[in-house]
């Protein structure tokens, strides 16, 4: 039962040449899902063949009139005459095709005459990005709101950013999706006449909107970048430390993992998106040295490149980590392809190069043939649950024995007179022996070499 405050959403969804059928089942679940986030009930969907999603309404004429049945619309748009195209816009000639011309892939199927649904849907959303004119024709067919994918994902990134930084990076891209979109608000076409002495038309109030939606992403980038110099100031602080980062699709369990390694109560819900802002911990119990987590905004298919520029201060993270964990829901069977998307996120800030380790997570949820499959498959990957105390000890180890390849062991003697000193090294490097004779303290120490190399010079008659 929908509750009284849900709305009702159908979606649409087409089917090209190059989208295989599994391919549009797995891209409509995952639509549900992000619908869902936004608190609508999907009640139905519509779904066709044809060769390109650049048609003047989407679909065609008989897969319109049932998508109108949903919704009450009245299931066509007013004829219209092909206009008048600048060479070279080709886009914009197969958008506004006749729309008489575009039923050469409907079948008998799509035209039959489907029952009237018992909940009428009050928002269309279809699952590709739609052109202004596209949205504007499937508005006025189905008579009720459209949204397609891109801003479905940024109306979820605007109720989830919590920091000012997320925050500006959700309306800088919120505001580039929408300024194509910004149609005529109707009255006169123009603001100011020209007249007897006049400099000729004034801005028309659509011109006036464009030019203030970029000077608001002119000013929201400003401050972006003022804050943007404020993180890069911390990751230098941090630059001498070691950190993990984890990274993945969203919903894979990256908060969770975050949550059971450090401690920290960070934000743990079962939604897409959950997470859209950086929190950096300490491993807990807290090791020697210190290794510090942090969790990043999730990847989804499709993700609006613009979400990835703005959110590339936050990607960051990831970029200048020590170690990227590549999280993953293993219950999924879908994980390989979310796997791939990752990899092709990270690689647009540039972070392929980092070391990384792959986590095949909520192996609770899976049988022991699966678990015994994926071993074979990953060999070098990490099965845990984080409802488990030994997997997680496991991942734990197997982080700091990455660490501690790459560190030295080396004998130290510090005075009685130098213990500052001695907590900077009991701060920053694991001790494996103490020993105490007249002068002071011999101490044996497992470090990074940059850590060893800074405490001899502090050393350093």
């Amino acid at each position: 039962m929908t509750t009284p405050s849900q709305s009702r959403a159908v979606l649409v969804a087409i089917q090209t040449p190059v989208v295989t059928k599994e391919e549009l089942e797995s891209s409509l679940h995952e639509l549900t899902r992000l619908v869902k986030t936004l608190g609508y009930q999907v009640v139905g969907q519509v779904t066709q063949k044809r060769s390109s999603d650049k048609f003047a309404t989407v679909l065609g004429r008989g897969k319109l009139t049932e998508l109108a049945r949903w919704t009450g619309g009245p299931g066509t748009i007013a004829s219209f005459q092909k206009p008048m195209h600048k060479a070279g816009s080709k886009r914009e000639a197969v958008e506004m095709e006749d729309v008489g011309d575009m039923e050469d892939e409907e079948s008998e199927e799509d035209s039959e005459a489907s029952s009237v649904p018992r909940e009428l849907a009050q928002i269309v959303i279809v699952d590709c990005d739609l052109s202004p004119s596209q949205l504007s024709n499937l508005e006025r067919a189905v008579g009720v709101p459209v949204l397609d994918r891109t801003g479905v994902i940024i109306e979820i990134f605007s109720r989830h950013a919590r920091t000012r930084a997320a925050r500006l990076q959700v309306e800088i891209a919120r505001l580039n999706y929408l300024a194509p979109r910004v149609r005529e608000t109707g009255g006169g076409s123009e603001r100011q006449g020209g007249g007897v002495g006049g400099k000729g038309a004034g801005e028309t109030s659509l011109e006036l909107d464009k030019r203030r939606i970029r000077d608001r992403v002119k000013e929201l980038k400003t401050e972006l970048a003022a804050i943007g110099g404020e993180h890069h100031t911390r990751r230098a602080r941090r630059e001498h430390e070691l950190t993990v980062a984890l990274v993945g699709y969203t919903n894979a369990g990256k908060s969770s993992l975050m949550r059971a390694m450090t401690g920290s109560e960070v934000l743990v819900a079962d939604k897409l998106f959950a997470t859209l802002d950086t929190t950096i911990r300490p491993l807990y119990p807290e090791t020697r040295p210190k290794v510090l987590m942090s969790d990043t905004v999730g990847f989804i298919k499709k993700l609006p490149h613009d979400l990835v520029a703005s959110f590339k201060s936050t990607l960051d993270e990831a970029a200048c980590a020590s170690l990227v964990l590549f999280v993953v829901d293993a219950s999924d069977p879908s994980f390989r392809s979310q796997l791939d998307v990752t990899r092709k996120v990270l690689a647009e800030v540039s972070a392929t190069d980092i070391p990384s380790l792959l986590v095949l997570n909520k192996q609770d949820r899976l049988g022991q043939d699966e678990i015994s499959l994926l071993k074979t498959e990953y060999p070098d990957a990490v099965l845990l649950s984080t409802r488990s105390r030994d997997d997680l000890t496991a991942l734990r180890e197997r982080i700091m024995g990455y660490f501690e390849r790459e560190m030295i062991d080396e004998e130290l003697h510090l005075p009685f007179t130098a213990q500052k000193l001695l907590a900077e090294i009991r701060a920053r490097m694991r001790i494996l022996s103490e020993q105490y004779d007249a002068e002071g303290v011999r101490i044996r120490v497992r470090s990074t070499p940059e850590h060893l190399a800074t405490i001899k010079q502090k050393l350093a008659p």
